[in-house]
């Protein structure tokens, strides 16, 4: 129970939460940050307090009464908890899944079996791989004696599409590995199976498959010079007249009066691409649940934009100016699943004109994606169209800023805003003839009774990742009454792609 003053001396100082009253925003932010690290150095060591030790283990806490002079005089042990980053236990990994793909060709019943471990959420989906990770999987072959099968590879391709003559094609991915052949002196995946052993498959035959994919590729860009590019993610999408498309085949080689036998499947591949880590005053902020630090107080934070100026008419008789300054969370690369924080600040010499342009609904900033292709890979950049289509994924949502530094007056608003990420966003990225990017634009304000003068204001190039920044995870500061869905922005999921999409 806190004392009344009467009973407090004079003389006595002030309570120590006092003192950091007065301190600004950041001070106070700075001062979370450094003291926990400060207290081990600041304490006494000939009196240290006496502290019980944070365990998860079940047993009986440690007595809080020293045993001796000898351990009164040492200090109490420190471990640092890492809240940033969790691994996740053993118990909650999920299994792969496994696709079985099956082929009676020439033969009234299956006789060649493909099985393919992926992290797919079911079997009913396309496998789906990601970076680093193998194609794992299980080939099993009923062979008859005297079948005149004379090798066995499986070929890994990967292909961008932009038509449906067999010219629109790019391959840009093609990786063969031999699993067996007939001739001993040729490589071969090691079986358990006693049939695969010789010169010729008898019986039931399997063998474990394990196939590597590469992080890049080697392809010409437009110039001609040859230059890595990341693998691309698998990209199908109703409206839009190019492809990116994965295949796994096994082919079965027989002699040259014989066709040969193939299984073929398409895959999903997911790339690994992850933003470097937001200001430290923005992790703070996310990880204590606090407001986000503005431009004003973080200003390593955030990309303030050149003004731009809003001109008009209000009202068909009055003509208004107002001076927009944008502001974006760095880095400028965002995950998928997340938000995209924004700043905005209006001054005019007009309070109507404010009152008109910083409604919610009136400011419209998007993030807009272009996909980029053309049709001949054959052909030099420069000679060659572009084919392209844009489209906007997200649209900003706005309320009036609760930062300390950035108190509205009659000539002058600032605006916190975020634009929802969606999780199956697809990433950026680019491959010889092929590229997807992203840019927040920044259109003409559509108040009612404001018309703008003005096209396009602003136009920033983004960047979107498929995995979340090391750190804590981003938050949605969103009001519930803008969009109840964005309260959990941090759950990662599985990409699912569609199985008769690709047939």
């Amino acid at each position: 129970m806190c004392k009344t003053k009467e009973h407090q001396p004079a003389s006595r100082l002030p309570p120590p939460w006092l003192l950091l009253y007065p301190l600004p925003l950041p001070a106070l932010l700075l001062l979370l940050l450094v003291v926990p690290f400060l207290l081990p150095f600041l304490m006494d060591a000939s009196a240290p307090p006496q502290y019980r030790r944070f365990s998860s283990r079940p047993g009986p806490a440690p007595s809080s009464v020293l045993a001796s002079s000898a351990a009164a005089n040492e200090l109490p042990a420190y471990s640092r908890r890492n809240t940033l980053a969790q691994p996740i236990p053993a118990g909650l990994r999920r299994e792969p899944t496994e696709h079985v793909f099956q082929s009676a060709e020439g033969k009234n019943r299956p006789w060649i079996t493909l099985r393919v471990y992926s992290s797919a959420k079911s079997a009913r989906s396309l496998p789906t791989f990601f970076e680093k990770e193998n194609i794992n999987g299980k080939l099993e072959v009923d062979a008859v004696r005297g079948d005149s099968i004379q090798a066995i590879t499986v070929v890994v391709t990967g292909r961008i599409i932009t038509g449906s003559n067999i010219d629109d094609s790019f391959v840009f991915l093609h990786h063969t590995q031999p699993i067996w052949s007939k001739s001993p002196d040729a490589p071969r995946v090691p079986s358990p199976s006693e049939g695969a052993s010789a010169n010729k498959l008898v019986g039931h035959c399997f063998w474990p498959l394990s196939i590597p994919l590469p992080r890049t590729v080697n392809v010409p860009a437009g110039s001609g010079e040859t230059r890595p590019f990341r693998l691309p993610e698998t990209f199908l999408e109703r409206h839009t007249k190019v492809s990116v498309q994965y295949d796994l085949t096994i082919v079965l080689s027989r002699g040259k009066l014989r066709a040969d036998n193939r299984i073929k499947t398409a895959f999903g591949y997911v790339p690994s691409t992850r933003p470097e880590p937001p200001s430290l005053l923005r992790q703070l902020a996310y990880q204590q649940f606090l407001p986000l630090p503005g431009p004003f107080t973080d200003p390593e934070g955030w990309k303030t934009l050149r003004p731009v100026l809003v001109r008009g008419m209000m009202f068909r008789t009055q003509r208004v100016e107002a001076k927009c300054t944008l502001s974006l969370a760095k880095p400028l690369c965002y995950a998928r699943g997340t938000v995209l924080p924004c700043f905005l600040t209006l001054e005019s010499s007009s309070p109507q004109a404010l009152d008109l342009l910083c409604t919610p609904s009136a400011i419209a900033l998007s993030l807009r994606r272009r996909v980029r292709f053309y049709n001949k890979p054959s052909s030099s950049r420069q000679d060659v169209a572009w084919n392209e289509s844009m489209e906007d994924t997200g649209r900003a949502v706005w309320w009036p800023s609760t930062a300390a530094d950035a108190h509205s007056d009659s000539n002058t608003r600032y605006l916190e805003g975020e634009i929802r990420l969606e999780k199956d966003l697809r990433p950026t990225s680019e491959m010889g003839h092929f590229s997807i990017s992203y840019a927040v634009v920044l259109c003409p304000f559509t108040a009612v009774g404001f018309s703008s003068d003005s096209t396009a204001l602003l136009s920033e190039p983004v960047e979107i990742a498929t995995m979340h920044p090391k750190g804590p995870r981003t938050n949605a500061y969103s009001p519930p009454a803008y969009d109840s869905s964005r309260r959990h922005v941090g759950e990662e999921r599985v990409p699912t792609f569609d199985v008769g999409a690709f047939f």
